[in-house]
């Protein structure tokens, strides 16, 4: 690496942790377009092909998330941090200036370019956050990717409520807050968030356990809050103040687990009192021994990489970017990534059409109710898939297989149109969606190993533009026009459930072909799974022999 890693310290190995959930909490921008979508569509004269390229623009932004995945092993997670953050500034605050009329919209090709700026921005902090900390705790990557994505996918209820809450919806001001406020939380991150060591012992693994399911109960509460906000209906100025100073707290309060953690390690060294000079006295000769241990080791490793290096490594094991091209794992998982993430980007960009379409006037909370669903996808896939794993040796692969046929499911609801299928469709979408980006992301490190984790990770990553372009651009945006040109009278706006119908049942095959995919990954991962939960075993069993003695 081109940075120095920084000594092991709990608590700021914590406060590290929570900076990440922050910057998470702030990194959904790219989900938040419905929002504001109608607003550039009036401004600028579009019909939904135009305004659907837009989206497509912001997050062909992420393709370029190569740039960051190339430097993530040779500069801080700072620069990284500070790169993203401007780039946003730059993206979100040209889209400010023209929608809330300081400034004549930009010609169309300038406005894909700011739309990109401002998609990419976010792919420079996502990979200064995952790939350090699955590095800083490696032994809990389920967990760790679950309430980091998780975070990421109530970003866009947390910007939406606060919107509705202090300014009445008003897409400007809307855009306001999606250029100021990841800079300054960005700028707060850069002082704490670096690479420390991970845990070395089985019982620091159970420690990183126990703190990371307060973690989770803290995600939880909050998601349920926002979810109670979005249900109630119309609040007064009064209470909506209320319950934005309410969620302040709520997002400040994980700061509660490092602080708990320092108090401990002061308590523990105020009570602590060793003859320092017998101490070292004892413990020379183990060191000297130890010190030639390691030079031992160190030899034995350098001669077994040579031999090793001749050899194609294995699935589970350490892999450089073209190896891990050279496999057919990889590009299983990366089209069974496709259908999901794909399909699930098409519904989240053209949410607010699709709601107008079948008669809603507000389209909010349906944008909510994705984003909140799809927390509780990431959340709770990333534990549960973690317990299974340790417990019963459970491919990951298995819960990506499960969400895409219920993914299936949630299309053809919405292509029945019944009452209330817009409701139940967008929560299957957001759970099933929210399961595919926190499953794949361990599992790419699980399979692949972490050493080119940053670039591996936006070249996977790449199926969101890939996905956009194809679902949301050409499928979404070529069928709504066609359906709105042949109603009587023609126009760009298309009214009724015919609209999408078709979009959304080639959506449903389409992620049955994800399915498919993802069991065959799955009997292809089995012995690398096997593997693990055997080195689980192995672990606790040591651990218990260790607490016997």
């Amino acid at each position: 690496m081109g940075y120095r890693i920084s000594p092991p310290s709990a608590a700021g190995k914590w406060i590290g942790f929570i900076t990440a959930v922050w910057v998470q909490a702030i990194a959904g921008t790219n989900y938040t377009f419905s929002n504001y979508s109608d607003a550039l569509k009036s401004l600028m004269g579009l019909t939904q092909l135009e305004l659907n390229s837009l989206s497509v623009a912001k997050d062909v932004g992420k393709a370029f998330g190569i740039l960051a995945g190339l430097a993530s092993d040779r500069v801080s997670p700072a620069v990284l941090l500070m790169i993203g953050s401007i780039e946003g500034i730059i993206g979100y605050g040209v889209q400010w200036l023209i929608v809330s009329q300081r400034i004549q919209p930009l010609p169309y090709w300038q406005m894909c370019i700011f739309l990109c700026m401002g998609g990419n921005s976010t792919t420079w902090m996502n990979t200064a956050i995952l790939v350090t900390c699955i590095r800083n705790f490696r032994k809990n990557r389920g967990p760790v990717t679950g309430i980091l994505k998780g975070f990421l996918g109530l970003s866009s209820a947390i910007f939406t409520d606060i919107c509705t809450a202090l300014f009445n919806k008003d897409p400007a001001r809307f855009l306001l807050m999606l250029t100021v406020a990841p800079f300054f939380v960005c700028l707060f991150a850069i002082v704490f968030l670096r690479e420390v060591p991970p845990s070395s012992t089985a019982e620091e693994e159970k420690t990183e356990t126990r703190y990371f399911n307060i973690f989770n109960v803290l995600a939880v509460v909050i998601a349920v809050y926002l979810l109670i906000f979005d249900i109630t209906g119309e609040h007064g100025t009064t209470l909506s103040r209320i319950f934005c100073v309410i969620l302040l707290i709520m997002l400040a309060s994980p700061v509660s687990v490092p602080a708990y953690i320092a108090i401990q390690n002061l308590i523990r060294s105020d009570l602590k009192n060793v003859d320092v000079e017998a101490t070292a006295t004892a413990v020379t000769e183990p060191l000297l021994i130890q010190q030639q241990e390691e030079e031992t080791i160190s030899e034995t490793v350098k001669v077994t990489e040579e031999i090793l290096e001749k050899v194609p490594p294995v699935i589970g094991e350490e892999h450089t970017v073209m190896e891990a091209l050279k496999t057919i794992d990889f590009w299983i998982l990366f089209v069974s990534f496709l259908c999901g993430v794909g399909t699930g980007m098409a519904v989240q960009n053209n949410m607010a059409q699709m709601g107008l379409a079948v008669g809603y006037a507000d389209v909010s909370i349906f944008i909510s109710l994705t984003s909140i669903w799809g927390f509780f996808g990431r959340l709770g896939s990333g534990s549960i898939s973690e317990y299974f794993m340790k417990k019963a040796g459970t491919p990951r692969p298995v819960w990506n297989a499960a969400s895409q046929i219920l993914m299936a499911v949630g299309y053809i609801l919405m292509a029945i149109a019944m009452p209330g299928s817009l409701y139940i469709g967008s929560i299957v979408v957001g759970i099933c969606y929210g399961v595919r980006l926190s499953i794949t992301v361990p599992t790419a490190s699980e399979m692949f190993g972490l050493k080119y984790y940053g670039l591996m990770y936006n070249i996977i990553i790449l199926n969101i533009p890939l996905g956009s372009f194809l679902f949301s651009g050409l499928l979404a945006g070529l069928l709504y026009d066609a359906e709105a040109t042949a109603t009587a009278g023609g126009g760009n706006t298309c009214v009724g459930a015919h609209c999408y119908r078709l979009v959304f049942i080639v959506m449903a095959i389409v992620c049955v072909v994800g399915f498919v995919l993802d069991v065959l990954l799955v009997f292809r991962t089995k012995a690398l799974y096997s593997k693990i939960y055997a080195n689980v075993r192995k672990s606790k069993k040591s651990m218990a022999a260790s607490n016997g003695h």
